[in-house]
């Protein structure tokens, strides 16, 4: 009878990109779907919008929190198990959002859903970049640009779509039978590998880190509306910069830190990490200005303010196609120095005036800024992790991703501290400071082309006798799915 159980056969590499793709889709989508929906929320619960925006205040506090700890966390229980692991508290806390019957409810379970997310990233792309040795990793371009581009683009159309024509429940309860098909996917498809830390938890590091990160989040996410003086920001921006501080001085000294500063002396990862803050600067600084610009310009609305922004995912869509087919002949450095520039270009012609009152020129800019940064973010991806051997891959994706975090929050925070931390009320309002801000972006972007110059000239080549359905390093492919354990 033992017979007829037939357990499913799954290439583990299709399962890896399957499983990747949707948990990061769920996990770009909660990142922006909420937001149209907090006055809806706020009106539900009987609560005013300051209370309700502790919702997303929740979620992005805990998936800063979550950084920190989760290449340990791979390497020490296995990356399948971490990943599966976040992706099911992902899931759970999505149900318990959309039944959540009062705002603490939901404020716990949106932490939750950040703390599991803020796993989901780093572990995932470790599963993904172990999975396929550099040389194949361009063809990873059409999977990461989906998560990262065009889930959290449609995340406050389809908000405000469900909030608008179902409820604001579904924007959590859409989560669960994604997120359970990927689970059992994982489950059968994924294989396991432990790397094992090469010593104790580092306690202090963990203690230093985590909180840092957390309230530098908070701060740099209110600073701008809040007031940088209001006790709570400035207090945690304070805290949070002390304790970043101390975090990097433990960091270099200890034998077994949390987080391996050390890798970011490797000329390529090292690179590729600060164009990754830095390009994060520009893109979500311009995504955050412009439409305060649009609505100074040409007093639209906010909805159009918003909807003006959408093509730029369209053009990091198509470069995913652009990176797959030019990265193999022009290699990293020939693609994304030039690509910045354009962009820093593109991004400076948005502040010229009587460009932003052309609508129409403004989809056209936009549509660029995705093609040609969208083109050298996804080169900067996929080739600045060469030098990162199997053993480092698990700290190198969460401190690439807590560097990108932290220039996204820092790009944001300049812009609004260039235009005062105001907001758009009237289509008079002087879009002069906010020219100004788009004008801080291009600079950034374009100091990200003299970085990009430390890139490798060449694209991963294949090794001379290539197989590929071997299995990856540190994995033996009798066990399929059995725990290689090293260190």
């Amino acid at each position: 009878m033992s017979g007829l159980l037939i357990r499913p056969r799954i290439r583990p590499r299709v399962a890896v990109v399957l499983v990747y793709t949707a948990a990061m889709c769920m996990n770009g989508l909660d990142s922006t779907i909420v937001n149209p929906a907090l006055y809806t929320i706020a009106g539900d619960f009987g609560r005013p919008l300051s209370a309700a925006n502790t919702v997303e205040t929740a979620f992005l506090v805990a998936l800063a929190v979550g950084l920190p700890v989760a290449g340990w966390l791979g390497d020490r229980f296995g990356t399948k198990r971490i990943f599966l692991g976040a992706l099911t508290a992902f899931t759970i806390a999505s149900a318990v959002c959309g039944l959540a019957p009062d705002l603490n409810t939901l404020v716990v379970a949106r932490a939750v859903q950040g703390l599991a997310g803020g796993l989901l990233t780093p572990v995932g792309m470790t599963l993904l970049f172990r999975a396929f040795p550099p040389h194949e990793r361009m063809k990873l371009a059409k999977v990461l640009i989906v998560p990262t581009a065009l889930m959290p683009a449609l995340g406050p159309p389809l908000g405000g779509l469900l909030t608008e024509h179902l409820s604001w429940h579904w924007l959590f309860f859409v989560n669960v039978p994604i997120g359970t098909a990927a689970i059992l996917l994982g489950i059968f498809g994924l294989r396991e590998h432990v790397e094992g830390p090469e010593g104790k938890f580092d306690t202090v590091g963990f203690w230093l880190a985590t909180p840092a990160l957390g309230l530098l989040t908070y701060a740099l996410g209110f600073g701008p509306s809040q007031g940088w003086t209001r006790p709570a920001v400035a207090v945690c921006a304070a805290l949070g910069a002390v304790l970043l501080v101390a975090a990097v001085l433990h960091q270099v000294r200890a034998k077994t830190p949390l987080l391996k500063l050390r890798l970011l002396a490797d000329r390529v990862y090292g690179s590729a990490s600060a164009l990754a803050g830095v390009t994060a600067a520009g893109l979500m600084g311009v995504l955050f200005v412009f439409p305060l610009l649009y609505q100074a310009s040409l007093g639209a609305s906010a909805l159009d303010a918003g909807l003006s922004v959408f093509p730029e995912a369209v053009g990091l869509m198509l470069a995913s196609q652009v990176v797959d087919r030019l990265l193999p002949r022009l290699g990293p450095r020939l693609l994304t120095v030039p690509a910045l520039l354009v962009a820093a270009a593109v991004f400076a012609t948005l502040a010229i005036p009587g460009v932003a009152e052309n609508a129409w020129s403004v989809r056209g800019l936009m549509f660029l800024i995705g093609l040609v940064l969208g083109t050298a973010v996804l080169t900067v991806q996929i080739s600045g992790f060469e030098s990162i051997g199997p053993a480092d891959m698990g700290q190198a994706m969460g401190l690439f991703q807590i560097v990108r975090t932290l220039g996204g929050a820092l790009g944001i925070a300049a812009c609004a501290a260039v235009i005062g931390g105001g907001h758009v009320t009237e289509a008079a309002a002087d879009p002069g400071p906010y020219r100004t801000a788009v004008w801080v972006t291009a600079a950034l972007v374009a100091a990200g082309a003299v970085l990009a110059l430390r890139l490798p000239r060449e694209a991963p080549q294949p090794p001379p006798f290539d197989d590929e359905d071997a299995p990856p390093p540190g994995e033996d492919r009798a066990t399929d799915g059995a725990p290689a354990v090293k260190g």
